[in-house]
């Protein structure tokens, strides 16, 4: 192993931490949620299954490898396949977040089709890479299923065609979005929940059903 002791300590510490802001805002109810944080080139910190985020401890935080293989005695989120994917299909990525909000329940109830399909607000400058409003920006939506590792096969296709991605939705389930660090992977969450609360305020007032 490549990591420290120190490296995961620090890890959990930044778990722990977005734990609790995304506790609070609502967007991670009943024990629901996952976050992770890359260690190194083969592991990463991730939180354990049915913990309560918004009061997690560093007993919430185990280590997996990039198979999603524990590499402590605690047991793993059923879809720590979906982080060790991400991390696994790219090297850059240093934090991902998974979250069950109303919005993005909703969001991929309404969306018809596999995408919900964003364009000219000035926040999708949030997401790296964009520096204009004048840009489209497709979320992928994959069907719920109780199939992991189908459901990660399905997302690395997606992301393999290289279309530009920050996140996707999983429909009736919740949302991913990931960043090179924690700090990014707040901001493109904190944008997309944004996004989607404006979609679906002009839903609201445009009578959409």
């Amino acid at each position: 192993m490549a990591y420290s002791r120190r490296d995961f300590e620090q890890a959990a510490e930044s778990i722990i931490n977005i734990g609790k802001i995304l506790y609070q805002r609502g967007w991670t109810p009943a024990t629901s949620s996952n976050f992770s944080q890359r260690l190194d080139e083969g592991y990463c910190a991730i939180t354990v299954s049915g913990r309560d985020k918004g009061n997690l401890t560093i007993a919430d935080i185990m280590v997996v490898d990039l198979e999603g293989i524990p590499q402590t005695p605690q047991k793993p989120s059923a879809e720590t396949l979906l982080h060790t994917s991400l991390y696994a299909w790219n090297s850059s990525i240093g934090a991902i977040l998974h979250t069950h909000s109303l919005n993005s329940n909703l969001i991929s109830c309404l969306c018809r089709g596999n995408r919900w399909r964003l364009q000219g607000y000035e926040l999708l400058k949030a997401f790296a890479g964009i520096n204009t409003h004048e840009t489209v920006v497709d979320f992928p939506i994959f069907d719920n299923t109780q199939d992991i590792p189908q459901l990660a096969k399905q997302v690395r296709e997606y992301l393999e065609t290289g279309i530009p991605c920050w996140g996707y939705l999983i429909r009736k389930h919740g949302v991913y979005t990931w960043g090179r660090d924690m700090a990014e992977a707040l901001r493109h969450l904190e944008a997309i929940e944004y996004l989607m609360e404006c979609e679906l305020e002009l839903m609201r007032l445009k009578g959409v059903t």
